[in-house]
């Protein structure tokens, strides 16, 4: 809706045969109840309902638009709306989203919970600390994540000793616990449409649970992917002709952080994800990504931690059950990349998880293999990646953030990952 549009309204005779008190009366009692109202609205619905009280007494303009800033990714929502909405799927330009904001809320409860407790820090704190704009926001978490790049494990392949992790990369933390909480209400809410049937064709996917650790609930975006070949006959790979439906907006936004942040790069913006929903105990066996994706693809961890484990060739101990020479343990909030020897030649595969957990693999498909009707997401074109140096005013103080160092060897040992214990460099 065109906000121009929406202020004009004020202007509106039944606006008009009401004093300015009454009308700032109703405005503040909308806007109160406007958590109440807007619930189970899609996040287009919801700024159009924001727009009108905003529109109803020009006090809270402001008001509204600080809120909108602070909380610019619309809320998930199981939707009531009628489907011209296409809430899911739509993300205009002007509706650009980001989580800058979020860690400052972090930093400020924290901070609000140690005034609370320490009354006459609270001139002191407030003096001292200089408000910081988004993009320094972004550029401290951007520069403080931690990077392990040098993962190395030699196994004999082909009669050569190989490193079967080259290519094998592990960032963490990309996403704040505000942000995975997020981002875990969004996939409930998802998965609360699936069961409504207001997905498209082979979108959700809840097979029968035939043997321990077999049947995950999974969603599909972007495209279908077959794991084996189904009851018509199709082979392992994307499904050409399968309508499913496209990238939900959230996730978007969550691609355009990975690219931002040299998670993945520019040349492999991902154009399909699934949604993996394990339940305790669940799995997934040994494999080599299929090639209808190209390389890097990515997966991130959220709910619990769990370990991947790689082998060229991993060993089936049981049911459910497998094992092999190396385990990456997994971070929640952190993105593994796989590229190279580690997505071509080793297997991979998730024993078993000890509680439940969630996680979101992003790919991109081989322009050959994709659908009949795919159609290129105009808002994940042309992402460009933060530059590690900028000018000196949009750093605080002119410097790098604290512990950031790209050549620092104790990168290797992050604190996310400090109880897993390197495989020695060596020859099977």
């Amino acid at each position: 809706m065109d906000h121009q549009c929406v202020r004009s309204e004020s202007d509106d005779p039944f606006l008009r045969i009401y004093e300015p008190s009454e009308l700032r009366t109703a405005a503040k009692f909308l806007s109160i109840w406007k958590p109440f109202l807007s619930k189970r609205l899609c996040s287009h619905c919801t700024l159009i309902l924001s727009d009108r009280i905003r529109s109803i007494h020009p006090e809270f303009d402001d008001e509204y638009d600080d809120h909108r800033e602070k909380n610019d990714m619309p809320e998930p929502a199981p939707q009531i709306c009628t489907s011209e909405c296409k809430s899911r799927s739509i993300e205009t330009s002007s509706q650009r989203m980001s989580w800058a904001d979020m860690a400052q809320e972090e930093d400020m409860e924290r901070e609000s919970n140690h005034n609370s407790c320490n009354p006459n820090s609270v001139v002191k704190t407030a003096a001292e600390k200089p408000k910081l704009s988004r993009e320094q926001r972004e550029y401290i978490r951007f520069m403080n994540v931690m990077r392990k790049k040098d993962f190395e494990f030699f196994e004999t392949v082909h009669g050569k000793p190989l490193n079967i992790l080259e290519g094998l990369q592990l960032h963490a933390p990309v996403f704040s616990a505000a942000e995975q909480k997020r981002i875990l209400n969004y996939v409930a809410s998802l998965l609360d449409m699936a069961q409504r049937g207001q997905f498209k064709g082979r979108t959700n996917s809840a097979p029968q649970k035939w043997m321990r650790g077999k049947g995950r609930q999974t969603l599909q975006f972007g495209c279908c992917y077959n794991y084996a070949m189904d009851e018509d006959g199709n082979p392992p790979g994307i499904l050409h002709e399968e309508e499913i439906d496209p990238i939900p907006d959230l996730f978007k936004v969550m691609i355009r952080r990975l690219i931002k942040w040299h998670v993945l790069p520019p040349t492999c913006v991902p154009d399909s994800c699934i949604v993996n929903i394990y339940e305790e105990g669940e799995c997934i066996p040994p494999h080599i990504d299929n090639h209808d994706f190209i390389r890097p693809f990515c997966t991130v961890s959220f709910l619990s931690e769990c370990k991947m484990v790689f082998g060229s060739n991993l060993k089936i101990v049981g049911p459910g059950e497998y094992d092999g020479p190396v385990a990456i343990p997994l971070p929640v909030g952190s993105v593994l990349v796989l590229n190279g020897n580690a997505a071509n030649v080793a297997k991979h595969c998730v024993p078993p998880v000890p509680a439940k957990r969630i996680s979101i693999t992003f790919r991109r498909m081989d322009v050959s293999k994709r659908p009949t009707r795919y159609v290129p997401e105009p808002d994940l074109q042309g992402i460009q990646p933060l530059a590690y140096e900028v000018d000196p005013e949009k750093r605080p103080n002119g410097s790098k953030p604290n512990g950031y160092d790209r050549n620092d060897k104790n990168l290797e040992a992050y604190e996310m990952t400090r109880s897993l214990q390197w495989p020695a460099n060596r020859e099977q």
